[in-house]
Order: C-alpha cells, then structure tokens, then sequence
C-alpha cells in the first residue's frame, strides 16, 4: 500500500559552535525542533492576546499524526512494526560530546557518511524484509542552518558512492548558507579561518565536500537531485539574531537573517519562500508559524503555484521622457515588494519588502522585456488546509514597485520626487480548484478594481509543457507606471515529483 504522502521525517539540526552548545544541543531528545514561541496579537477590542506556536514538531504530531521515533528511553527498534509517520533525529552531535563521543569534532564528510548509514538502518527498522515496502520507502529531509549542508553533502557526494541507497521524497531547508557565510570586509569566510569547523562555511571549502563541478555556483545540486523537490526557507531579520551577543548580526549585516545572507540561502533553480524572521532562536525562522505553514504545504500540498512578471515597459516620469527623447540616457533600478497570504489567516507564507531590506531588486535593461520574467515568489497551496465553506484554495499576491531615484546623464533627478512612492501597488486576490477533468481554474480580482479581498473574473487557464498557466495584466497607466503581465505557473504536486520544470527563472 502507497503511503504518500506521509513519509517519515528526519530533521537535521545546525551548526553549534562551542562545547557547551554541542552538550546542551545533545541534552535535547528534538534538538531544538521542540522549541515553539509565544507571541502577542490584537484582538478587535483593542486587547492583546497570547498567540501559542507549539513547535514544528508538535504541530507535526497534532495535524498530520505522526509519532516520535522515541519509546522507554531508546529509538524504536521495529518490534513492533514502526509507523510510516514518524520523526526522526538525526543526532550526529553526540560523537562531538565528551559525555556522549570522544569530544572531537569531525569533518563534514563524516556527518554525510553517518546521515546515509542512519537513514538505511531506518529503511531495515520500518520495512525489514518487506520487500514493496522496501521500494516504496522514501523520506523527507527537513534541516536547519548547517544541517541542510550535511544534507546536501551526502545527496551530493556520500550518496553517490552507496550501495542502495535511501530514496529521498523532498527536502526543506531552514536559513542554510547554500552559498557559505558572508562576513563584512572579509566577504565569503576564508578558508583558513578554521575554528570548530567555521570552515565548512567557505566557498572554498564547500567545493571540496559537494563535489561541485567547477562551472556550477557553489549553491548548485549539480544534477544530483531535483531543485524542484528542494525547498528553500529565507530568513530576512538581522535583527532578532543575538548569538554571541549580537556580534554575528553586526558582522553579517542587513539584507541577512543575522548570520546568513539572502542571496546565499537558497538552492539554485529550486522553490524558496522569504519570511521576516531570525537565523535561530524562540523567536527565529524555525520556530515560526511562517516557517510551519511553508513546511506542511510544500511536504503534503497539491499543487504548486509560481508567479512571474513579465515586464513590458517601466513608462518614465515626462520630464525624464523628455530628456532622453534628447539624447539624455536615463538609467534607473526598481524595487519589487511581494507578500503572500493564504485566506482567512494572519501570517505571510512570503514577504519581501523594501523597509525590510528584503525587496526584489531589479534593473531596467534586465528585467523590460525578459523573455523569462521576474520570478515573484512560488508556494503550495494544499486543499485539505481549505478554511471554512468554500472549496476553492484562495491566497492573495499584495504586489507593490517602488518608484526608482532616476539618473539621467551623470546626475540623479530629484525634481518632483517623494520617497516611497509607488508607481504600482494594489493587492491580487485569487481563488483555484479543479474541473471534472482534472484541469485547473482559477479567479481573480484586484483590490482596486473589483473591491477589497474579491475574486470575480475568470481567468483563461492554458496548458503550456506540462504545467497550467494564466496571464493576469499588470498595468498602471500614469506616468511612472508599469505594463506587465503576472503568469501563474501551475502544476499538481504529483506530477511535480515526476520532474516538472517548475523551477524559479530568477529572483
């Protein structure tokens, strides 16, 4: 019997950097993924209410049913039978302890080789000697920080050279540095800065341990897995990060979670949300109701959802319309803001914005006329998780451009310039489900055209390589202004896993 898509769970922990943090990491059964966090919302009245994130593992247990892989004191041994829906720790940390291990720290290749030896001693302990079971056996990496690392060094490399090795489902990273870890002044982390393996978070490094070819970007799989089936979770606070007492926020800067830059958190050409949280902590990316959400939709949905913008033409202010009809050149980068939101709930699954240094930057002569477009975001949309009387998964698309600071010849253009201007900003509103073939539909409407959280028009739905795609114009027709056009790239869950391009073209 097929269990998909409810396979067991591994997660992965991060990087700890002291002894101490390695023996308080090791005290902990979940290391860390039991952490949940408690927050404060208004009510309607004006009041403040407590708002309770459990953790991603008891949410995990309380909405799916899974089980922890835990029972008298040990891990389940497989008599009896162990449940498909079960998580698991992978606790590579207990050989660096002194109370548990030698107290050395080893080389990332190691953790990989024990990631492949603990997943295909799971396969023995769930399956045994069934041999569709056998077949069928596949797992979902979940891992944050440096575990996402070791994930990828095992699928990159390890796992090249195994003897049956486990099949992986798909995977999901929390704030990992797919791209290393950058620091002010010095930049990428040399290579021979070498304390408690800080070295793993070199550029330098990273090649040897992935085995990347030398024409792919360090955030490669290189062909060893598909970016389709690996997702990445952004963070965009520098703010909340205080390890170290902050020192590492200060070293870092903006545009990071506090430890790891926005461009180098993802997997190149994979899925990739962004939310306005910490590297770690009660408050960071992992114990978040942003993270959860993109979590279970991306493990158990049914249908991903990608949004391009295909720009026509950014329409210039008349007095720099006039000076480059002189002869003037005019040059000029736009900054896109894009939030997600599913229906009737109170957190973002996506939120880029400028103020939080987390906007889409692009160029004009990059992005007019790009035959690929400006990838907006790509989520999951599950129709188990419909909210209310409806059968329709419905989410929205707060879409926003900022109005650039123009230069024109040598000289920037201030003349009727306020900052924080839009030159389009309006909230899209969608609902989808299926027809009686399968087939998707999807309606839509804007905010300032059809009326706050509506969606009446009828969008044509086309079958283009597999996937389902829609246009939705994108217009303002003052001056700045914008002409483009928002696709919907969509494709079922199931045929996704099969190898469908889905794929971000930019970011």
């Amino acid at each position: 019997m097929s269990h998909h898509p409810y396979y067991p769970i591994v997660y992965v922990r991060g990087y700890a950097m002291t002894q101490g943090e390695v023996e308080d990491t090791v005290a902990d059964p979940y290391m860390g993924f039991n952490l949940g966090s408690t927050k404060l919302r208004q009510r309607w009245t004006g009041d403040l209410q407590r708002h309770i994130f459990e953790s991603p593992l008891i949410r995990l247990m309380k909405d799916y049913g899974y089980t922890d892989a835990y029972s008298d004191g040990v891990e389940l041994s497989g008599d009896p039978p162990i449940p498909w829906k079960t998580i698991w720790v992978y606790r590579y940390y207990e050989q660096v302890s002194r109370d548990l291990g030698d107290g050395t720290r080893p080389e990332i290749e190691v953790f990989a080789e024990g990631l492949g030896d603990f997943l295909r001693d799971m396969r023995e302990r769930i399956c045994g000697a069934d041999a569709q079971a056998r077949r069928e056996f596949r797992v979902y990496l979940v891992a944050h920080s440096m575990g996402g690392l070791v994930v990828r060094c095992w699928l990159q490399n390890t796992r090249v050279g195994e003897q049956d090795p486990v099949a992986v489902e798909k995977i999901f990273t929390y704030a990992t540095p797919h791209g290393g870890i950058d620091v002010r002044l010095l930049g990428n982390i040399p290579r021979f800065v070498q304390v408690n393996n800080t070295e793993n978070f070199s550029e330098t490094r990273m090649r040897e341990y992935l085995k990347i070819t030398a024409s792919e970007p360090v955030h490669s799989l290189d062909g060893k897995f598909d970016p389709g089936r690996f997702f990445s979770l952004v963070g965009t606070n520098e703010r909340d990060y205080t390890a170290a007492y902050g020192l590492s926020r200060l070293a870092v800067g903006p545009m990071s979670d506090g430890l790891v830059l926005i461009r180098n958190a993802y997997v190149k050409d994979g899925p990739r949300a962004f939310v306005h949280r910490g590297h770690s902590g009660h408050f960071g990316i992992v114990n978040s109701e942003e993270g959860y959400q993109n979590l279970r939709r991306f493990l158990f949905g049914d249908v991903a959802v990608y949004g391009v913008l295909q720009v026509k033409d950014f329409t210039l202010p008349p007095k720099i319309e006039t000076a480059k009809r002189k002869g003037k050149k005019v040059r000029a980068s736009y900054h896109v803001e894009v939030i997600v939101r599913v229906r009737d709930f109170r957190w973002d699954l996506h939120r880029r914005t400028h103020d939080e240094a987390s906007a889409i930057f692009a160029k004009y002569d990059e992005v007019v006329g790009d035959k690929k477009g400006l990838t907006l975001f790509s989520t999951y949309l599950s129709e188990a998780l419909i909210h209310k009387n409806s059968h329709y998964m419905g989410f929205s698309v707060d879409l926003r451009v900022l109005v650039p600071e123009y230069v024109v010849g040598d000289d920037h253009f201030f003349d009727d310039h306020y900052d924080g201007a839009y030159l389009f900003r309006d909230k899209l509103n969608l609902l989808m489900d299926w027809d009686k073939a399968g087939a998707a539909r999807v309606k839509y409407g804007w905010d300032n055209e059809s009326g706050a959280n509506r969606a009446g028009r009828v969008a044509a739905v086309n079958t283009r390589d597999g996937e389902w795609h829609c246009e939705i114009p994108v217009r303002n027709t003052a001056r700045p202004g914008i002409d483009a056009v928002l696709t919907l790239r969509m494709a079922r869950e199931a045929d996704q896993a099969g190898g469908m391009d889905l794929s971000p073209s930019s970011t």
